[in-house]
């Protein structure tokens, strides 16, 4: 399967270091790819949120298990997307994060919708 990447999105400071902002750009889903959201772990701060909008029906989406940690033999996750919007928190990084530090997402096939991930630096200085 040829997957659709999207990054993680993290925010800029504003010139008084207490206000980050981050704008948005969703990637449309096409479940039949899948998503993989490259470099997600690199923060290892438990700050990343995946964010979809589902414009359809009910559907299911599958967390992938990862190859990079032995605890990756709890397998995939599937969550319960709801029409409209859903922001997942993973709190067990490490059960899903591929060698790369990449993450994937499936998706069933009747989803429609958009797809994008944040996360928060650990520190306090724009990333350049």
């Amino acid at each position: 399967m040829a997957r659709d990447i999207i990054n993680v999105q993290y925010p800029t400071l504003d010139h008084t270091e207490s206000v980050a902002n981050i704008e948005i750009t969703a990637k449309t889903v096409t479940p039949a790819n899948g998503i993989t959201i490259a470099d997600a772990f690199s923060n290892k701060n438990n700050s990343l949120f995946i964010v979809l909008e589902n414009k359809g029906t009910d559907s299911l989406l599958t967390v992938k298990a990862g190859d990079a940690y032995p605890n990756s033999m709890l397998g995939d996750i599937v969550i319960e997307l709801p029409d409209g919007i859903s922001a997942i928190q993973l709190q067990d990084l490490s059960r899903f994060e591929k060698a790369d530090g990449s993450i994937d997402l499936d998706f069933e096939s009747d989803f429609t919708g958009t797809v994008f991930a944040i996360a928060k630096w650990a520190g306090v200085r724009e990333v350049a």
